[in-house]
């Protein structure tokens, strides 16, 4: 029989993360939200990393960091169980310690400037590839990368990168000669960017490249193996996209039954209509079903086996999932629910992308639906 549970140790992170968010971000929500309507950043000056500091004290640094760098390396279960943790609060809160997965590949000096200084918190980094004609087709990128001397000379544009104006690298992907190629460009070489006013609370970027030059020293792999990097690093922790939603998603539907219980309607409080309970319970089951196909998809990644289709079903389902939970909290707390006084529109706004950026709907339902018409997976498997 397969067991579900969890082992004392991880069920002692769970809770422990659990209390940290329960503590130290949910009791900054309010501040955050009148921050955010007045348009200054979530977070005063300096109180992200005040966070992360104190979260490294009780032992969360660098949670799926390798050892050798100074993380606790979780592992991709614990780490969709610590995001769906964190997925409770909308305070954009982020565990220090942390790099993109791509430059734990980089070489020893480019590790020594880039990868180090970013998992310490000294450096920040953005990971660009997206433009405005390539967004889910990023084999159609434009930005050129063309050889002079020992240098690359860069030009273009890249959209919606997260993280881009706040940057003070980025990790680059233009068209060279020998195919996609990955670089690791500062911002002292001379590109710029802009933010992007987005729907919801996120902060995205636009990033312009005119005459870059950059030394072939901070080529990130090989010229050509830019879109294998890139892929690698969009698939394999694409699972924390579920996980997040899962956690929200919880937390609204607790909302939900809070407010259900409390406001009364015609003499009895509205959790007594079977309008409200249906909503309640089809909810609870959607969230449920997200959590599962999000858990194995992690498991697969956990024991190296190929977990992309598993990844494509959770996103899919889990974005979708989180809007419909969303919604439902909304018209469930009516007039209230649409104000700014409560947070529940502020989710309402945040989940749509889900659905949108890394992969939207339609690219994962594409996927799914090629690995089963040309027998890349086969229904009815377990554990395969």
């Amino acid at each position: 029989m397969i067991d579900f549970s969890l082992s004392d140790e991880e069920r002692l992170v769970r809770d422990t993360i659990r209390q940290f968010v329960d503590r130290e971000l949910k009791p900054l929500e309010n501040d955050v939200l009148r921050n955010e309507r007045e348009g200054r950043p979530a977070f005063e000056p300096g109180q992200l990393r005040e966070l992360q500091d104190k979260a490294r004290k009780a032992g969360y640094w660098g949670i799926s960091t390798p050892e050798e760098y100074g993380g606790i390396a979780l592992g991709p279960v614990m780490l969709a169980i610590v995001v769906m943790e964190t997925g409770r609060t909308f305070v954009p809160f982020t565990f220090g310690g942390a790099a993109d997965n791509i430059l734990f590949g980089a070489t020893d000096e480019q590790k020594e400037k880039y990868l180090l200084p970013v998992i310490a918190g000294d450096r920040k980094a953005c990971f660009a590839i997206t433009e405005p004609g390539a967004g889910s087709d990023a084999r159609n990128i434009r930005t050129a990368a063309k050889r002079d001397g020992g240098d690359w000379i860069l030009n273009g544009e890249k959209t919606f990168i997260t993280g881009g104006h706040e940057a003070d690298f980025c990790i680059l992907f233009a068209q060279a000669p020998e195919g996609v190629t990955a670089f690791l460009v500062d911002r002292e070489m001379g590109w710029k960017s802009s933010p992007i006013g987005l729907m919801g609370e996120r902060f995205a970027a636009s990033l312009s490249f005119e005459d870059v030059r950059v030394p072939d020293a901070n080529v990130l792999g090989s010229p050509g193996e830019g879109m294998d990097i890139a892929l690698k690093w969009i698939g394999e922790k694409r699972f924390v996209i579920p996980a997040g939603a899962v956690g929200a998603s919880e937390r609204l539907l607790q909302m939900a039954i809070d407010f259900a219980k409390d406001r009364r309607s015609m003499g009895h409080p509205i959790a007594d209509y079977q309008a409200i309970q249906w909503q309640i319970a089809d909810s609870q089951v959607e969230i449920e079903s997200a959590k599962w196909l999000t858990l194995h998809a992690a498991w697969r990644v956990e024991k190296g086996m190929d977990a992309r289709h598993a990844i494509s079903i959770a996103k899919l389902h889990g974005s979708v999932m989180a809007n419909q939970v969303v919604d439902r909290v909304l018209q469930i707390h009516g007039g209230m629910g649409y104000t700014r006084e409560l947070p529940v529109e502020r989710w309402y706004r945040d989940l749509r992308v889900l659905r949108i950026f890394e992969g939207t709907d339609e690219i994962q339902r594409r996927t799914i639906a090629r690995n089963l018409l040309k027998g890349h997976v086969a229904l009815g498997a377990i554990g395969e």
